[in-house]
């Protein structure tokens, strides 16, 4: 029995390749990012920026150049937006908040005012302003619906450290384009 072991070929483990490792594009110039994060719901927000962290290190950014600063709810997010931007320290800044059903109507009227003047602010300073200031239909403060919800705002960090770094990439490069007459 041994004989007919040896004369079966053996046939090597069959290897994974790993992920390709994904190459994002460098800046030209050094970044700084300004996150301005809720404290109502710190539980959930908190995980926006820890996965926005992840995310815009992955991009180049280091987590060093972005600069937490806290406001109590979403509603005061756009004036600190705006006073940050007014520095001209930050090339971009964050902003992520939930605004919960406190009432007829008023959920909605917040995250619209929010929304608004964060538009303001980004077209008035030409600092590109993000938005992951959510705000659900329905919030529960039940263990699933967090859970829910912590996990959303991970998925949510992800895709606003995407659209931050591909717009600060895609400014980079207008920004160079008009100061070269190209455009």
């Amino acid at each position: 029995m041994n004989q007919m072991l040896q004369d079966t070929p053996v046939k090597p483990p069959e290897t994974v390749d790993p992920p390709p490792v994904v190459q994002h594009r460098r800046f030209a110039k050094p970044q700084r990012i300004a996150f301005v994060q809720a404290c109502w719901h710190r539980e959930v927000v908190e995980e926006c920026r820890i996965a926005f962290l992840t995310g815009i290190e992955a991009r180049g950014i280091a987590p060093a150049h972005v600069d937490l600063f806290e406001v109590p709810g979403s509603f005061e997010i756009p004036l600190h937006a705006q006073i940050l931007a007014k520095t001209r320290r930050y090339t971009a800044i964050v902003a992520a908040g939930l605004v919960v059903d406190g009432g007829i109507y008023r959920h909605e009227f917040v995250a619209d005012a929010v929304i608004k003047a964060l538009m303001d602010v980004q077209l008035r300073t030409e600092v590109p302003i993000f938005s992951a200031v959510l705000t659900p239909q329905q919030f529960h403060e039940s263990s699933p619906h967090v859970e829910f919800f912590r996990k959303h705002f991970a998925v949510k960090g992800i895709e606003v450290a995407e659209a931050c770094a591909n717009t600060l990439l895609s400014l980079e490069r207008l920004r160079g384009q008009v100061a070269a007459g190209i455009v």
